[in-house]
């Protein structure tokens, strides 16, 4: 490498070290708008049918992110020779998305959520079984002390289990095996093109549910509905925008925070006091998350 090289590089690692802080910003502003928009979903879930719920959060979901990108990246976002690919896609994630608000209106917020942070795990182990990554004693231990801490979270065999954990596993495996499955789509799309196509499917899956079953909000719940919309498009952009703006080492470990604030919703509006196994199998299932990530990010 050669002076100029070396010079170029030590002011780009700078300004990459610059806005780290603002990036974890970023990510714990992600982190309360992701688990606002969940609590909004359980409140919502248990007066509306979910399909209801889940198109209009969609709907003013894919407004809110047209509205960001089009300007910038026109008609072309939607250019690609995956289209199949992205229906296979939004399909799953359309389940994956029903299954965890199902699992919000049985069970405690923070419960879901922390079940739903085991899908990271069930992504490296489809991805060591499907697309046969190597799987060394280090992520195998990690594997196992996840799966462990959802066992301790959804309490199985007791009389305390809730069959809403049963829908929050399904949306973990659900959600593992679709990141496992489209690694391969960031080669390709750009990540304007995965969020248009994304909203606009999505939306249109959910459309197809609204004549099983659709009840008119009132003026004050339709406004609790596109703030959920709303709050979970600007959730998006915030994530994305952290990952821009800092390393994914420096500020994925931040999304747990997504957990402390479920459960300080799940008490403020339900009542909901955490459980010693769910703050214990919490604690296993992050800390089994961020010593994967720490791990992959060093390989």
């Amino acid at each position: 490498m050669n002076d100029a090289s070396a010079t170029d590089w030590q002011r780009a690692a700078q300004v990459r070290r610059e806005r780290v802080p603002l990036g974890i910003l970023f990510m714990v502003g992600a982190t309360i708008m992701f688990a606002g928009s969940s609590a909004i979903s359980k409140w919502q879930v248990a007066i509306y049918p979910v399909g209801e719920v889940l198109f209009i959060r969609s709907a003013v979901s894919l407004l809110c992110c047209a509205l960001f990108i089009l300007p910038q990246a026109g008609w072309a976002v939607f250019r690609t020779v995956r289209a199949h690919h992205h229906t296979l896609r939004s399909l799953s994630q359309a389940f994956s998305q029903a299954f965890i608000l199902i699992a919000f209106s049985l069970m405690p917020l923070a419960g879901a959520i922390a079940i739903n942070f085991s899908a990271p795990l069930f992504a490296t182990l489809i991805s060591a079984l499907v697309l046969k990554e190597a799987v060394g004693p280090a992520r195998l231990a990690a594997l196992v002390a996840g799966f462990l801490g959802v066992l301790i979270v959804t309490n199985p065999g007791a009389d305390t289990f809730q069959l809403g954990a049963l829908f929050a596993l399904a949306n973990a495996v659900l959600y593992g095996s679709v990141t496992a499955g489209v690694r391969g789509m960031t080669a390709t799309e750009s990540a304007e093109t995965l969020t248009m196509y994304q909203m606009v499917l999505i939306t249109f899956f959910f459309a197809l549910t609204l004549p099983f079953g659709f009840v008119v909000p009132s003026r004050a719940d339709a406004a609790m509905l596109a703030l959920n919309g709303a709050t979970n498009a600007l959730g998006q952009y915030w994530w994305t925008r952290a990952l821009h703006l800092a390393p994914a080492s420096a500020v994925t470990p931040l999304y747990y925070l997504s957990l402390v604030w479920a459960m300080f919703f799940g008490y403020a509006i339900w009542g909901d006091i955490p459980t010693v196994s769910l703050l214990l199998g919490s604690a296993i299932v992050v800390a089994s998350g961020v010593f994967l990530l720490w791990r992959e990010t060093r390989r």
